[in-house]
């Protein structure tokens, strides 16, 4: 039995961890500055925008937040968090819910930046990409966390130690609190 269950947490963890992304990411290109003319841009625009363009009339952005992103991908993370609550077989209570929203939604966070700066630091290796419409985006999304971190370090001759210490400082704030936030929810479930 629990391989069954193992199996609807990882269907229910990549569904609804790909929808929320979308708004997710959407808020982050508005966020950043993305150019709308770029075609990634154009499509992630075109998703979302059945879904926001109502939701906008009534959520006003807030310093360049969107925030009816930000509320819909809440709430498909919430979805998600009963969904699991529901599969791991522990009471569906709404503080638990909330906080294992609030869990999953840093953790998408931390774990897309992640990989942002991992891609970022291959690209860097590998050459420019092309001209790929992926690497300006890339470029803009990670240096609002990179250039902190980069004038904070000394020059040491042609190295960039930003994205090692911006990736540590990643994982470790996975660690510190995603994970007990989790904790929190499970043991709010249980009470």
């Amino acid at each position: 039995m629990p391989y069954l269950t193992d199996a609807g947490t990882l269907l229910v963890d990549v569904l609804f961890g790909l929808m929320a992304l979308g708004f997710v990411l959407r808020v982050l290109l508005q966020w950043v500055g993305a150019p709308f003319h770029n075609p990634i841009c154009q499509g992630i625009y075109r998703l979302t925008n059945p879904v926001l363009m109502p939701l906008r009339r009534a959520l006003k952005p807030w310093r360049r937040i969107d925030t009816a992103g930000v509320v819909v991908s809440f709430l498909i993370l919430a979805l998600k968090a009963l969904l699991l609550l529901a599969l791991w077989r522990l009471p569906l209570q709404p503080a638990a819910v909330l906080v294992l929203a609030l869990a999953e939604m840093l953790g998408l966070l931390l774990t897309f930046y992640f990989w942002l700066v991992l891609i970022r630091v291959i690209l860097s290796w590998a050459g420019n990409g092309g001209g790929h419409p992926a690497v300006p985006l890339l470029m803009q999304l990670t240096e609002p966390l990179l250039r902190p971190v980069r004038r904070a370090l000394p020059a040491l001759g042609g190295f960039d130690l930003s994205p090692l210490l911006v990736s540590l400082g990643l994982m470790l704030a996975r660690i510190l609190l995603v994970a007990p936030l989790r904790d929190l929810a499970i043991l709010l479930a249980t009470r």
